[in-house]
């Protein structure tokens, strides 16, 4: 049984609590920027796969800024996506009766303050103090844009919508290479992007690891939950440490690193097997997958025990899951 009466869980934002990826919809108000968004999320997995030095994954976040400047997206559109964001179900209800039974919660996520911030106080999540997300000073940014830097940006959007471009990593590598990595370097538009810094990956344990010192609380009694490749990090840390990883709904990169995958239309499916673990560990939660899965149905819930397994069948399940949850953002890494 878990002895410590500090008990703390970990939540990313987007997949777990809502089924919208922000930045995703942001770019989705401008003329064609879902695809641009596409075309950069794509590039933005090419670099965290090949391990390129300081890169996060996640940090497609950073990369869009030079897009959202130019089209002149303000906080008033960032705030408004999160007040009008659908939730995953019963996310709500679910934070209630976590703090309701002690429960100190938190939410790691990647996206902008000022997103995860709104959608926050939405589910209950008021203290500032329990959110780590990506600090965006965008009016500050937005100043520094010159007439250069809108030449350059109008250029390289007009490439990313060229059918060639999308449909060919290497293309769009050398493209965008060039871009950031050499245009912009020294520029101000290339200190936009610089001095943003998404919590994703290697920042997300970061996170964890300063909430874990402030809740005097080691990371093998937290449960985190997350979905993506931006939760690898921080789903392995607390798998490997003997804590309680939950990947709800989430892709290849999330369930190779977790301890259990719930795949549900409901977040409160979440709450049996967090219950489980509380009583008697790892053993106790991974009694609760073996005795669920054969009550499971189309519908789900479903549990998988992820660790040290074949993941092909969870990846499967959460594979459609993920689609119904999320939509058209479950295309996205």
């Amino acid at each position: 049984m878990i002895q410590e009466s500090t008990r703390c869980i970990a939540f990313d934002m987007e997949g777990p609590l809502t089924s919208q990826d922000a930045a995703f919809e942001l770019m989705g108000l401008v003329p064609g920027g879902h695809e641009v968004f596409r075309a950069i999320s794509r590039y933005d997995d090419i670099l965290a796969l090949a391990g390129r030095p300081d890169y996060e994954p996640g940090d497609t976040l950073a990369l869009i800024v030079p897009f959202l400047l130019y089209h002149r997206l303000s906080v008033f559109h960032i705030e408004r996506l999160a007040e009008a964001a659908p939730l995953v179900g019963e996310a709500a209800e679910t934070i209630a009766q976590l703090a309701g039974e002690g429960y100190q919660v938190f939410c790691i996520s990647t996206t902008y303050e000022q997103y995860a911030r709104r959608l926050a106080q939405r589910l209950g999540l008021a203290a500032a103090e329990r959110i780590a997300c990506t600090s965006f000073p965008l009016e500050e940014l937005a100043a520094r844009l010159t007439w250069d830097d809108i030449g350059a940006v109008t250029r390289v959007e007009q490439a990313l919508r060229q059918r060639d471009v999308q449909e060919d990593d290497a293309i769009l590598q050398t493209l965008l290479d060039a871009f950031y990595w050499e245009e912009l370097v020294g520029t101000p538009l290339g200190e936009a992007v610089a001095s943003v810094k998404p919590i994703g990956g290697r920042r997300k344990m970061e996170a964890l690891d300063r909430f874990a010192t402030s809740a005097q609380l080691e990371t093998s009694r937290w449960v985190v939950v997350g979905d993506s490749i931006t939760d690898n990090a921080m789903l392995t840390t607390v798998r490997d440490a003997g804590g309680l990883a939950v990947v709800f709904n989430g892709n290849q990169y999330a369930l190779e690193c977790g301890t259990v995958g719930v795949a549900s239309m409901s977040l409160a499916d979440i709450l049996p097997l967090v219950k489980a673990w509380e009583d008697d560990g790892l053993k106790g939660a991974q009694d609760f997958v073996s005795s669920a899965a054969k009550d499971a149905t189309a519908s789900g819930p479903h549990y998988h025990w992820l660790a040290g397994t074949d993941i092909a069948e969870a990846l499967a399940v959460h594979g459609r899951f993920r689609r119904q949850v999320r939509e058209a953002a479950a295309e996205l890494g």
